[in-house]
């Protein structure tokens, strides 16, 4: 495959925030702009430098001139747009189609963008969201690859290679307010489903990857967390979400800023696990609430969550593998040795024997965080569980999360979009492919038909496909922090992908 080399970044950009200081604050606070979006992913049209200046010598103070100031100075970037492709195809001739309406390239960015380059073509989710995102693009290419659109995938897989190689780790998406924190860690995913043939073609990168997320962890005590990793007793060492900032997020800072003024406490704390509840991908929900229904109660950096720690005994497992067929043995024996010690961990911390299903784990207070999320599955897809406890895990599954759309995120309701009435593609094929590893293979079709039905009864009905889905009542799904988008590069992904998989069950 052809490579186009990027110059790699001497040190990483700096976000909007600290580009623009009090401007940047100045107009989110005051709600002369919702969010910031037009000076996060906005053009700027001058150097970030000379705007502050001018804003200086200007003074606008009310919110109507602090926007027209913005708004004078920045052009806003194009949303993705309504696909100009054939009306009424079938689902999966749509999905086809929507492919290309949602490539972008980036090998060139405009001066002072927030954009970071990439070299390949890639697809975005969708609607707002106008960059490649982490976690969601496994998703992505798995339909990418059932379509036939092999070659825009594993571009999409060198894209996160180079930018590993260029800031040492895979921000949340291609953006420079981005690269503070990471997602979840299914690179090593990617990898297998594009070239599981190629045993050293991406091992550094897979390395490097590992070492982000236990940087710190040399001379931890139990007790200690020092970024990603947490020590516990016994010297074992497992990971939370986390953020390198304590500041608002550039995206949605006004936001941030009256949650911190009104939950009474430390700004920089709630600022952090905001944004560490960001970096899980479940941005929000009431698994990382502390009192499990409020989000000013957020608390994600005193949690060891099931969902990461599962991927990273993948990344192990994979590390190990990779180091194992291109020869490397003391690397492959070190690797077995902590998939190994993890997996013993995942089944002693993570598991609840009252309840028979897996849960999350708070450090802090040295005890498990009762309820049941989708998140439990994930040892199942990385195989770490056994074969008892994959079957008290479908048993509770069945019982507590699956509706008539597929499964809930949660069964709890709080507003956030992280939890009931919601279902989201990616947990739908955490389900599938997790249940199918051990047998379950008549509660997997279950799920798999349920989505596909709801589906494809919301894109008969509107002729979109949407960022999630309230699985309870079979429409489009809702709350959270912004507007339902259409699209949408996950949703695509899986509903092909289980299309494919189960073609019978497709209505």
């Amino acid at each position: 495959m052809y490579l186009v080399v990027l110059p790699i970044a001497a040190a990483p950009p700096e976000p909007p925030e600290v580009l623009y200081g009090e401007l940047f604050s100045a107009a989110a606070e005051s709600g002369a702009l919702e969010g910031n979006r037009l000076m996060t992913t906005g053009i700027p049209k001058e150097a970030p430098a000379d705007i502050v200046t001018l804003y200086r010598q200007q003074k606008p103070s009310t919110p109507e001139a602090l926007r027209a100031f913005v708004e004078s100075h920045f052009t806003p970037a194009p949303a993705v747009s309504e696909p100009a492709i054939q009306q009424g195809l079938p689902l999966a001739q749509h999905i086809d189609a929507l492919w290309d309406v949602l490539t972008r390239h980036a090998d060139q960015v405009p001066d002072h963008s927030s954009l970071l380059p990439l070299p390949h073509p890639y697809i975005v989710p969708g609607g707002q969201f106008v960059e490649i995102y982490y976690w969601d693009s496994y998703f992505t290419m798995l339909g990418l690859v059932e379509s036939g659109r092999r070659d825009l995938a594993r571009g999409m897989l060198d894209d996160f290679a180079y930018i590993i190689d260029t800031y040492g780790h895979i921000p949340n998406g291609n953006r420079s307010y981005y690269l503070g924190r990471s997602q979840p860690p299914f690179f090593y995913q990617m990898v297998e489903l594009l070239a599981a043939d190629e045993p050293g073609r991406y091992l550094p990168q897979l390395k490097a990857e590992y070492a982000y997320w236990m940087d710190g962890a040399e001379g931890l005590r139990p007790g200690e967390a020092r970024r990603r990793v947490v020590a516990l007793e016994n010297g074992l060492l497992l990971n939370r979400y986390y953020d390198d900032r304590d500041t608002p997020r550039d995206e949605a800072y006004r936001r941030d800023w009256l949650l911190a003024k009104s939950s009474g406490r430390e700004p920089a704390k709630v600022y952090r696990d905001i944004r560490a509840g960001a970096e899980s991908g479940w941005d929000f929900s009431s698994r990382w609430f502390g009192d499990g229904k409020t989000k000013s109660t957020i608390v994600t950096t005193e949690i060891l969550p099931v969902d990461l720690n599962s991927l990273m005994f993948g990344l192990e497992k994979a590390i190990s593998d990779a180091c194992s067929r291109t020869g490397d043995t003391a690397c492959a024996a070190d690797f077995t040795a902590r998939a190994k010690r993890r997996q013993e961990a995942i089944n002693h911390l993570f598991w609840s024997d009252k309840d028979g299903w897996y849960v999350d784990y708070r450090w802090t207070e040295h005890r498990q965080i009762p309820g049941l999320s989708a998140a439990a599955l994930y040892p199942l897809f990385v195989q770490a569980a056994s074969g008892l406890q994959a079957d008290d895990v479908a048993r509770a599954v069945r019982r507590n999360l699956l509706r008539p759309g597929g499964l809930v995120t949660t069964p709890v309701t709080t507003g956030e979009q992280w939890d009931s009435p919601n279902g989201w593609a990616p947990l739908q094929w955490i389900a599938v492919d997790g249940l199918r590893r051990y047998g379950q293979d008549e509660l997997a079709a279950d799920i798999a038909r349920r989505w596909l039905a709801e589906v494809s009864k919301v894109y008969a009905e509107t002729g979109k496909l949407f960022e999630k889905y309230d699985v309870v009542s079979d429409r489009p799904g809702g709350g959270g922090e912004y507007p339902l988008q259409d699209g949408f590069g996950w949703t695509n992904g899986v509903t092909r992908k289980l299309i494919g998989l189960y073609p019978a069950q497709h209505p």
